[in-house]
């Protein structure tokens, strides 16, 4: 401060240096988040979360996203991709469980399905399981796909419990070889 006159930073201050320095702060901060989305998407969601905000105080339940289009006289998908771009992203690195032991991590939850090796399984299943009677094939798809105990099969296909129990077992274990 010893350098500088009093009146010379009085008048910095009140040039158009201080604004404009501003403004490019605030550029910045809004033009480098880890995701640009444009203003107008912006603007939607702003308008969405709005409409939102009133449907439910107004019906007092959760809008759908077709009620929401409907208000804004504008198509699902846009009302769709506005309230998604406005949602902040997440680190893999978060943590999304802890017990005080291990973490679980966003990451952990992530999987790559597209990898060589279950490509390779996926065929090798499929093939195992067109070697499978009929009778195996709809005992598995009960137990499995549809979630069916083993007492619910057995009455379905009218067979004991000890039957569907032998036939999943033999089975799983003809999949297996």
């Amino acid at each position: 401060m010893d350098k500088f006159h009093p009146l010379c930073i009085y008048y910095f201050r009140r040039s158009i240096t201080v604004p404009m320095i501003i403004g490019e702060i605030r550029r910045y901060l809004r033009d480098n988040n880890s995701i640009r989305v444009s203003r107008s998407i912006k603007d939607t969601a702003y308008k969405a979360m709005q409409v939102k905000e009133r449907l439910a105080s107004k019906n007092q339940h959760e809008p759908t996203v077709e009620e929401i289009a409907k208000e804004l006289l504008i198509p699902v998908e846009e009302v769709v991709i506005a309230l998604e771009s406005i949602v902040s992203p997440i680190s893999l690195y978060d943590p999304v469980y802890s017990d005080g032991g291990d973490t679980i991590y966003v990451l952990d939850q992530v999987g790559d399905n597209n990898d060589d090796i279950n490509w390779l399984d996926e065929i090798a299943l499929k093939e195992a399981i067109k070697k499978l009677s009929e009778r195996e094939k709809h005992i598995l798809s009960l137990r499995f796909m549809q979630g069916k105990t083993q007492m619910e099969v057995s009455e379905e296909i009218g067979i004991s419990q000890a039957q569907v129990s032998r036939l999943e077992k033999s089975a799983l274990q003809r999949i297996r070889q």
